[in-house]
């Protein structure tokens, strides 16, 4: 299923505690697109090197001593589309993957999207505990492949 996210009504951005949250710069598109491809799949790979081929990217980090432990791409899919995002395993639970999803929907809200679509979304009450969100009826997987003809 997809989500609706009005972005006009978002939640205060908090920090987290030795985590820096933040844009990635070109110069670290390989070293994310690695990251992403060994702790996730080469399809979210792909979605990432497309987030990272635009400037400046349209793809936040998660840095902890220097170590990369989590991402989330906006307008790689699709203009307007949310993820994909991802956390390491061992860094889950520390609210680093609500920071970096927050930071996008922010990120989209300044671009001048009023609204964003989180594709694909496994579950809604993981993202409704951070954001208001809306299930779009009838939204499926397949139609983005048929928007693309």
């Amino acid at each position: 299923m997809d989500l609706l996210v009005k972005l006009y009504d978002l939640p205060t951005l908090q920090a987290v505690e030795g985590v820096t949250v933040r844009l990635a710069l070109a110069h670290e598109k390989r070293r994310l697109v690695d990251f992403v491809e060994q702790h996730f799949s080469s399809g979210w790979a792909s979605e990432c090197d497309v987030a990272m081929g635009r400037g400046p990217a349209y793809c936040y980090i998660a840095v902890t001593e220097r170590s990369l432990v989590g991402f989330a791409c906006y307008d790689a899919v699709a203009l307007g589309v949310f993820g994909p995002v991802g956390v390491a395993s061992d860094f889950r639970g520390k609210g680093i993957g609500k920071a970096l999803l927050l930071s996008c929907m922010y990120a989209m809200r300044y671009r001048g999207y009023m609204y964003a679509v989180i594709g694909w979304a496994s579950s809604i009450q993981l993202y409704e505990r951070w954001l208001p969100v809306v299930e779009i009826p009838g939204s499926t997987r397949e139609g983005y492949g048929a928007a693309y003809g």
